[in-house]
This record gives structure tokens, C-alpha cells and sequence, in this order.
């Protein structure tokens, strides 16, 4: 029985290779004439040669087959997956999603991609510069199919049901409540055990790092130790029948096929790999006085540009906390953003918007599209008296959050008929307190 076991730290050198196979990794060089057991070397790059060294990516793969032998690629109906900003006219709304449908098996078996869905992006893959949100649902497992994306990195956040995704690296089971990115380029085949849903934050042109601390000091946010690799893990298999290798390449999906397993991976080293996150292990920092403080304070992982300070993507989470600041307004401030704000939920119930927002559904408030909490809870927390408690216990809302400006796709505004017409209605009933005779 293989049990499932993970290297730690963020963006490491690691090492591993399959026990089966002792002495597989070759020893003092990366590409010997006679790879050890006769495997072939392949080197796998998610950043250019001579990038610097903080920045620079790369793993050395040792397998049975190169990943060359395939049939050519032919294109592969995509679905509800698109980069096609320009299909439907904008909408500068507040948007509000009722939770994305799970399609019932048998009747309609789909599996994680072709339960794909974009929702809402910018930019474009072949100038690798852009972000793309998609929910995927499904209720099969991938067989004899693996993906992976030429465009950009998959930022994954099951929200029902678990993932097991079998990777070149190993295996790792992604539960709700844990993330997990899988890099440019790399092959993964998803398996599940049920109905099961998630979102998905897609970056072109830019991989996603721990946000910089500052002030804070050398402590805090997510921890690099708690970032967790998988092991080298490889299956000799052939697939007479066809083994379907999908890429998503210029927004488009592609399948090639070849007659044997792609997870033949007996060893590999470097610093480019898959990587899972227990949203748990985030240490909160938040205001202890007076105000309230940024969002940006909850950033797990960042993707930059190239102006400092300004992501392509953030990933940001509301977890359980203490709020204790004093004489202040402690739920979310009512806000214009210079930025796109995409958030989900997980599970619970967030706190400014208690109704109407659940778990599996979603919210898109535009850049410079106001908003911010509803009547409920205006009213309420300006009459809490502010004792220390406990917030969004048994909850964890997350943004994406981008410096683009968002387009959402014709799936999102109607064919998925989840668009909540009414959310409006949340901000109508609250009133003017204006009394220009009390201060």
C-alpha cells in the first residue's frame, strides 16, 4: 500500500526518489551518459536559463520514458474553458454567484476537465500576462488522462469533496481547507470520491511566492515549512488502449496519445515542483488597538508584476481570528478598489455578508465598483460593544485579488443561470445617520 508522504518547505532543493528504485537519482551531475537503471534524464524549467538565482526554477526529472513520445497533438473541444474576454459586454456591477451546480453521475459524468468553467479573466496567454478565475465541478476521476497547463500556474481550492492528484512528483491529497498549486508545465490526472467542486486562480507569465514581510519581522503569514512536496512516486504501466495527454496551450485545450503511463518518474531534484497548504496553518496578524487593518495583512501567496508593490494575483484568505480593536468599525470598511476582488467561500459563514453568500458560490466586485457589508451587519456592528471576540470561527472566505481588470465570460453572466439578480438588495436598506447637530 503506498502511504502518501510529503517533503517540507517553500521554493526548496529538494530531493527524492522512488524506495523501489535505491540509487536512481545520478550521483554529481545531472545528465550522465547512463542514467542509473536506464532512465532518461529530462529537465523541466518554469523560468528562463538565466534568470537569477532567487528566481530561478528548474527540476531534473529521471523516467522511463521522456514525455516526447506522444502522438501529435489535436485540438480538444474546450467546453466552458475560454480566454475570450470580449465574448459579452462588461458588467461593472457587484456580482454575486448562488453556488456553482455539481452535475449528478451517472447521468452526466464529468471529470475535472470537463468540469472546467471560466468565470471571469484579463490578459492573455501568448503575451504571458493575465489571471483567469475558473470553478470546476465534477463527480468522476480522471482515467488514462493527465493535463497540464502550458499557459500559466493553477492555484487549486477544493471547496467540496477531496482531491488525490496523482503528479510526474508523487502524489498529494488536497482536502478543503488546503490549496495546492500545480505549476506551469507539469502533468497531474485528478482523482475523486464523489461530487466535488472548487476554484481555480490561473496566473500567466508569473509564479506565485510568499509575500514579503516587512516590519512584521522574519515570522508570520504562511510559514515556508508548512508548504508540503510530494515524494517520487512512479507507475511502469502501459496503456495499450491510449493514455490521453491534454494540454491547455494558448487558451485551447489539445490532447496527444501515447501507449503508456506518464507518472514514470523514478527520481528528481530541484526547486520547480507541486506543492499542497493547510489554510490552517496561517498566522493571523491583525490590529490589536484601534482601525482596522488592510486585507493585504492575510495574503497567503503572491504573484507580482513588474511595478514593486502591485500583484498580478493575490491569494488571500479570512480566517478564524480575534478581533479586538477598539472604538472601530470591525468588519470590512466600505471600499473602492484600484484592484479586481474575486472572492469564495469555503465553508461558513462570512461576516459581512451572513445571507446570500455560501459556500460554493462567489462574488466579483469590479475595479473601482463600490462595496463593501450589507445593512444587517452595518447596523449590528455599530451597536456591537467591543469586547474581544472570536470572528469567522468555523469559516474560511478567500480572495483572488488582481491589479486587472476583470471581464467576466458569457458562462458566468448566463449560461450558468447561478447569477444572484437580487444582490443589490443587501446595500438598498441602508439609511443616512446624518445629524449635522450631533458631532
Amino acid at each position: 500500500v503506498f502511504i502518501l508522504q510529503y517533503m517540507s518547505g517553500f521554493g526548496n532543493e529538494h530531493v527524492s526518489e522512488d524506495p523501489r528504485c535505491p540509487g536512481a537519482l545520478p550521483e554529481g551531475q545531472n545528465n550522465p551518459q547512463v542514467c542509473p537503471y536506464g532512465l532518461y534524464a529530462e529537465q523541466l524549467s518554469g523560468s528562463a536559463f538565466t534568470c537569477p538565482r532567487p528566481t530561478n526554477k528548474r527540476s531534473w526529472l529521471y523516467r522511463i520514458l521522456p514525455s516526447v513520445c506522444h502522438k501529435p497533438f489535436k485540438p480538444l473541444k474546450e467546453g466552458h474553458l475560454t480566454h475570450d474576454w470580449d465574448e459579452i459586454e462588461p458588467d461593472p456591477n457587484q456580482l454575486r454567484w448562488k453556488p456553482f451546480e455539481i452535475p449528478k453521475a451517472p447521468q452526466n459524468k464529468m471529470d475535472f476537465v470537463s468540469g472546467l468553467h471560466t468565470l471571469c479573466g484579463a490578459g492573455e496567454p501568448r503575451g504571458r500576462n493575465g489571471i483567469a478565475v475558473h470553478i470546476f465541478v465534477c463527480n468522476a476521476s480522471m482515467i488514462d488522462r493527465c493535463l497540464y497547463n502550458s499557459d500559466g500556474d493553477f492555484l487549486i481550492v477544493p471547496q467540496q469533496g477531496k482531491l488525490l492528484i496523482t503528479t510526474e512528483f508523487g502524489k498529494m491529497l488536497v482536502e478543503p481547507n488546503e490549496i495546492c498549486v500545480i505549476q506551469q508545465g507539469m502533468r497531474f490526472s485528478v482523482e475523486v470520491f464523489g461530487e466535488t467542486r472548487g476554484y481555480i486562480l490561473e496566473v500567466y507569465g508569473a509564479h506565485f511566492e510568499l509575500p514579503d514581510l516587512g516590519p512584521i519581522g522574519a515570522n508570520g503569514l504562511a510559514n515556508p515549512r508548512d508548504f508540503l512536496v510530494p515524494v517520487a512516486w512512479y507507475e511502469d504501466r502501459q496503456v495499450p488502449g491510449g493514455y490521453t495527454v491534454i494540454s491547455k496551450y494558448q487558451g485551447k485545450l489539445f490532447a496527444a496519445q501515447q501507449d503508456y503511463s506518464p507518472f514514470n518518474v523514478v527520481a528528481w531534484h530541484g526547486n520547480y515542483t507541486p506543492y499542497k497548504y493547510h489554510l490552517e496553518k496561517f498566522m493571523v496578524i491583525n490590529a490589536v488597538a484601534f482601525d482596522h487593518a488592510d486585507p493585504s495583512i492575510f495574503t497567503v501567496l503572491t504573484a507580482k508584476t513588474t511595478r514593486a508593490g502591485v500583484a498580478l494575483a493575490d491569494f488571500v484568505i479570512f480566517p478564524p481570528r480575534w478581533g479586538v480593536a477598539n472604538n472601530t468599525f470591525r468588519p470590512p470598511y466600505y471600499h473602492r478598489n484600484c484592484m479586481s476582488e474575486f472572492m469564495g467561500l469555503i465553508k461558513g459563514h462570512y461576516e459581512a455578508k451572513e445571507e446570500g453568500f455560501q459556500p460554493g458560490g462567489g462574488s466579483l466586485h469590479s475595479m473601482m465598483t463600490p462595496h463593501g457589508p450589507d445593512a444587517d451587519c452595518f447596523e449590528k456592528a455599530s451597536k456591537a460593544r467591543l469586547e474581544p471576540e472570536r470572528v469567522a470561527d468555523g469559516t474560511m472566505a478567500f480572495m483572488f485579488e488582481s491589479s486587472l481588470s476583470l471581464a467576466v465570460t458569457k458562462w458566468g453572466l448566463q449560461i450558468s443561470n447561478r447569477l444572484d439578480k437580487n444582490y443589490y438588495k443587501c446595500w438598498e436598506p441602508l439609511k443616512s445617520h446624518f445629524n449635522p447637530k450631533c458631532k
